[in-house]
């Protein structure tokens, strides 16, 4: 398992995405794997940026790792940032017109759509929201 702990600013997505991506390509997955992989990276890794430290700056440690029968990628974020559980929210109705969804909540539905399973936990002051994806 590696990990990175880095301060939680949308400026420092990219060592983020390059975090877990160098991994995947490593481990040979298919370039849309590897896509999917940054859409999830960029929404959870920049609502904690966003929301979790307001207005102050805290950190964000990121674990991944993988399993090899069936082959997968768990990537783990972890931040001290205020409770927050997005999975506690209900699927924007997509099928709605724009001006009928209410804002936000778009984001965290697509993270589901393309991940294989996602938990999230409170524990010890932190947020932690654990992503599993089979490539």
């Amino acid at each position: 398992m590696e990990k990175l702990t880095i301060d939680a600013t949308v400026e420092n997505l990219s060592a983020v995405t390059e975090f877990i991506t160098s991994s995947l390509e490593e481990k040979d997955c298919s370039i849309k794997i590897i896509m999917q992989m940054e859409l999830v990276i960029e929404e959870l890794y920049v609502n904690v940026a966003s929301y979790a430290y307001r207005p102050t700056v805290g950190t964000v440690t990121i674990y991944k790792s993988f399993e090899d029968s069936p082959r997968a990628v768990i990537i783990t974020f972890i931040d001290g940032g205020v409770a927050y559980n997005p999975l506690e929210h209900k699927d924007p109705d997509i099928n709605a017109g724009i001006d009928e969804r209410g804002i936000g909540g778009l984001g965290i539905f697509l993270v589901k759509k393309n991940v294989d399973d996602i938990s999230y936990e409170r524990k010890d002051e932190q947020n932690i929201l654990t992503i599993k994806k089979f490539f």
